[in-house]
This record gives C-alpha cells, sequence and structure tokens, in this order.
C-alpha cells in the first residue's frame, strides 16, 4: 500500500467509527449507554490516532506534489474527524 492513499482509508474509517461512538453512546431508559464507557474511549483513541495520522500524512503529501481538491478535503476531513474525537474522548471520560 502506498502511504498517499492512507487518508482515504482513515477518513472513510473514522466516519464508521464516529458513527459507533455516536450510536453508542446514547443513555438508554436506565441510564446506561449502548455501549460500555471504556470501550467508548478505546474507540475513540484509536480513532483520533488513525484520523490524525490521516490528516498528518495528507498535508506532508499535499506539501510536497502540489493541492489536489479532493486529496486536500479528505485531509481536512481526516483533522477535523481528529479533533472530534478528541473533543469526545474528554465528554466521555467520567469525572
Amino acid at each position: 500500500m502506498k502511504t498517499h492513499n492512507f487518508p482515504y482509508i482513515a477518513a472513510g474509517l473514522g466516519l464508521l467509527l464516529m458513527l459507533l461512538v455516536m450510536r453508542g453512546s446514547q443513555p438508554g431508559a436506565d441510564g446506561a449507554t449502548a455501549l460500555p464507557v471504556l470501550t467508548l474511549l478505546i474507540v475513540s483513541e484509536f480513532a483520533f490516532f488513525v484520523t490524525a495520522a490521516g490528516a498528518y500524512i495528507g498535508i506532508r503529501h499535499s506539501l510536497s506534489t502540489g493541492l489536489k481538491s479532493l486529496y486536500a478535503l479528505t485531509s481536512i476531513t481526516c483533522g477535523v474527524l481528529s479533533v472530534s474525537f478528541l473533543w469526545l474522548g474528554f465528554e466521555l471520560w467520567p469525572l
């Protein structure tokens, strides 16, 4: 696999994991989340690292080869997802 394809994979995986975290963190009638909190935190942390790596690789590749609109949009999507997963991880952390 060539590393310049990784942002596409990271964006797709990040969107799928965002759906999982958002649906899994919805509280039920008894007040418990659909997925255990530790599972949500692990998924959120994994997705943060994957999307952050996708954004980094995408930005580095765009700087070296020139700006392509779809590739730049995918890299920006990875960056936004990375920040979102970081924020969700802090929100899910029990105090």
